[in-house]
């Protein structure tokens, strides 16, 4: 199971200014204000609970006294290209990682994962990659940048003509269906749920360790 993800975009962002949004982002205006922003490009985050990893000299051992290594992805930024067909998301990130001995230089690997959803629950895509952490003779600490990038078809991302047209229909202030949110219909919302792409980044953690974070 999925666990949930602190996006850090949202797939429906309050806007205050139409000029801030990107090629392909969709401006819902009532007459009153542009009020939300839908964009091709995917929400991009860290799933709960996969954001950080710990290793122990002793799997069997999860006390302080057994600790090896703990580390953390820090500074998750994305970019994104919606012009083409396939719209395409990168992810970069920092992994900052500490170690308990800092005896002799040593090199650390730790796999992480780059999942693209889909309406939040259909897994797309899974890549698997490697982030490489060296230590020197005596060091603590280590940090090492990774990135991992997906592509999502435009047309998967984009609302039919129709529904569309249901939430940018002009509404002005006063009339009956200027007090009815175009985003609560029942067939708007399945629309945008199925438009709705998130980029995933984590930890590939084993089951020990992702009850070990879930649990701590």
């Amino acid at each position: 199971m999925m666990l949930p993800a602190r996006t850090l975009t949202a797939l429906a962002a309050l806007a205050a200014l139409s000029a801030c949004t990107k090629n392909g982002d969709l401006v819902i205006d009532q007459g009153v204000g542009v009020t939300s922003v839908l964009s091709l490009c995917p929400a991009v985050g860290i799933p709960d609970y996969t954001g950080d990893v710990t290793t122990f000299r002793d799997p069997a051992d999860t006390t302080t006294a057994s600790l090896d290594v703990s580390a953390a992805i820090t500074d998750l930024r994305s970019t994104c290209n919606d012009v083409a067909e396939q719209v395409y998301s990168e992810a970069t990130f920092t992994v900052n990682a500490r170690r308990a001995d800092t005896a002799g230089a040593r090199t650390v690997q730790l796999p992480y994962f780059v999942t693209v959803l889909r309406g939040g629950s259909a897994v797309i895509s899974k890549r698997i990659g490697t982030v490489t952490l060296t230590f020197a003779d005596g060091q603590e600490r280590a940090s090492a940048t990774a990135k991992g990038g997906s592509f999502v078809n435009r047309a998967d991302a984009a609302l039919p003509d129709d529904i569309r047209e249901k939430i940018t229909k002009r509404r002005r202030a006063g009339d009956e269906e200027a007090a009815l949110d175009p985003l609560a219909d029942p067939e708007v919302k399945a629309a945008i749920a199925r438009t709705r792409f998130e980029m995933l980044v984590g930890f590939q953690l084993t089951e020990e360790q992702l009850k070990y974070n879930a649990t701590r």
